[in-house]
């Protein structure tokens, strides 16, 4: 086995990702067009492969300046407790230095983030603007062109 990662999301097969985070129950709702924009919108990622099978992602969203939070960080369930998670955040930090890095986790993970140095604080809040899932196409592309 041989796992490599990649910092840019040329070449993934989004379909695939959709089908492997319904199988292994980490599937958001996303539907693969929605994975790819989510992706293509982050300020970094990385992307664990074993051969031509995504086994995992993290990315990160960030004003490149002071606030950064980290979403999506997911191994698949076969892979995990092989390091794979702890390199893709290895390699989303090393891209983060002098900001604050935020996540938000499940409690039985909490562990896993103290080891990478993190630790509580606060509470956190969470609303949704309108309804789950639909974004407004505008939105996205200005994001992304920086308009």
């Amino acid at each position: 086995m041989t796992i490599t990662y990649k910092d840019n999301v040329d070449g993934v097969d989004w379909r695939q990702l959709k089908s492997i985070l319904m199988e292994d129950d980490f599937d958001n709702g996303r539907s693969p067009e929605q994975l790819q924009a989510s992706f293509a919108n982050s300020y970094a990622c990385s992307i664990a492969y074993d051969g031509e099978k995504i086994i995992g992602t993290a990315r990160v969203l960030s004003d490149g300046i002071c606030n950064a939070y980290i979403v999506d960080v997911w191994t698949y369930t076969p892979y995990r407790h092989q390091g794979i998670a702890s390199q893709m955040m290895q390699d989303l930090m090393a891209r983060l230095e002098g900001q604050h890095v935020y996540l938000f986790t499940e409690e039985e993970i909490v562990p896993f983030y103290e080891a990478l140095g993190f630790h509580e604080q606060g509470i956190g809040l969470s609303t949704v603007v309108g309804k789950w899932l639909v974004a407004n196409p505008r939105q996205s592309i200005r994001l992304r062109i920086g308009a």
